[in-house]
C-alpha cells in the first residue's frame, strides 16, 4: 500500500495539485491539519479516501485532533502535533505513540520534513508543500506499507509556474 501524506497546506489549492501530479498513483491520502478544508479539496481532487487530522488554525468543529488507523497491519496515529508541543521536540508525541501502542506517527505544524526511527516506532512530518519554515523546502511524503515492512521518503515538491 502505498499513502501520500500532506501537511500545512493552509489554503494553497495549487501547491495540493502540484503534489497529486508528482507523488504519482497512491492508495489513500492522510492530511496532518491545518487547512481540513484542503483535505476535503485533495478528495475531490484524486476521488481518493483521505484522512485528516484537524490542526490549529482549523476551525475547532472541523474534524477531530487525532485520528488512528490500521493498513497493511499497521497502526498509524495521524495528528496536527501542536497538542504534543512538537514545536519543542518530539518527546512528548512519542510518549503519546507509545500509549496509544502505534507504530506509525503522522504529524504537522512545524512545517519542517522529517522522518525519524525511535526503537520500533516510525514518526513522520511531510512539511508543507505551501510554507516551508527554517532552512526546509517544499515537501510532501510519501509511506509504503507491506506486513512486515514501513518504507517512508520525504520528497521534495519541484514548484512549477
Amino acid at each position: 500500500m502505498k499513502i501520500g501524506i500532506v501537511s500545512d497546506t493552509h489554503g494553497d489549492q495549487r501547491a495540493i495539485k502540484q503534489v497529486v501530479a508528482q507523488a504519482g498513483p497512491v492508495d489513500l491520502w492522510l492530511h496532518a491539519g491545518d487547512h481540513v478544508r484542503d483535505a476535503r479539496f485533495l478528495g475531490e481532487l484524486t476521488g481518493l479516501p483521505v484522512h485528516m487530522a484537524a490542526g490549529n488554525c482549523d476551525p475547532r468543529d472541523a474534524g477531530l485532533p487525532d485520528q488512528f488507523l490500521t493498513c497493511e497491519g499497521h497502526r498509524l496515529m495521524l495528528t496536527h502535533g501542536h497538542y504534543y508541543r512538537v514545536k519543542e521536540g518530539l518527546q512528548e508525541l512519542m510518549w503519546w505513540g507509545r500509549q496509544y501502542e502505534v507504530d506509525v506517527i503522522v504529524f504537522g505544524h512545524t512545517h519542517k520534513p522529517v522522518i525519524c526511527r525511535e526503537e520500533d516506532l516510525l514518526i513522520i512530518n511531510p512539511g508543507s508543500p505551501a510554507l516551508p519554515r527554517g532552512d526546509s523546502f517544499a515537501a510532501f511524503a510519501l509511506l509504503e506499507l507491506r506486513p512486515e515492512e514501513m518504507s517512508p521518503a520525504i520528497v521534495e515538491l519541484k514548484l512549477s509556474e
